[in-house]
């Protein structure tokens, strides 16, 4: 194995995948970086909630970034239909408008986390590794686990 290998297979997200869904594609691009940097397998992009819906039967994503104002669909129209897709995927609200939206409100649509664009990209690549984890534990004991 080459030492390039050995480092990524280190890195956390080794193997996993992540779909981001956001009308702006500077932003998907930043977010796609740094789960890639962090050993992700691969990053798919959708362009708003329709677009992910379709994405997401294929795709089967380990965790799922979803911005709230998009065209078409947005973010909290698709994640009741992402929630049926991807049960046991987590979902992360990732948006400017975090302050408009409860975690309450959020989670009665399948939301896991509401995040805010302000917050570094690598604390959004951490909470996503445990929101993973939590699902992981949770599949492996049949119980539930606490939020973030």
């Amino acid at each position: 194995m080459k030492p390039m290998d050995m480092d990524l297979q280190n890195r956390r997200g080794g193997g996993k995948t992540v779909l981001v869904v956001d009308d702006n594609p500077g932003i998907r691009q930043a977010v796609c970086r740094a789960f890639l940097s962090d050993g992700f397998a691969a990053c798919s992009e959708a362009d708003n909630g329709r677009e992910a819906l379709s994405l997401a039967e294929g795709l089967k994503p380990d965790v799922i970034i979803l911005d709230l104002s998009m065209p078409v669909m947005n973010g909290l129209q698709a994640a009741p239909e992402l929630r049926r897709i991807s049960p046991k995927t987590p979902i992360i609200l990732f948006t400017m408008y975090g302050a408009e939206v409860s975690q309450e409100d959020a989670a009665s649509v399948g939301i896991d986390l509401v995040a805010s664009k302000t917050e570094s990209l690598s604390e959004i690549v951490k909470k996503a590794h445990r929101l993973m984890d939590d699902r992981n534990r949770q599949s492996q004991s049949g119980r539930a686990s606490s939020p973030l």
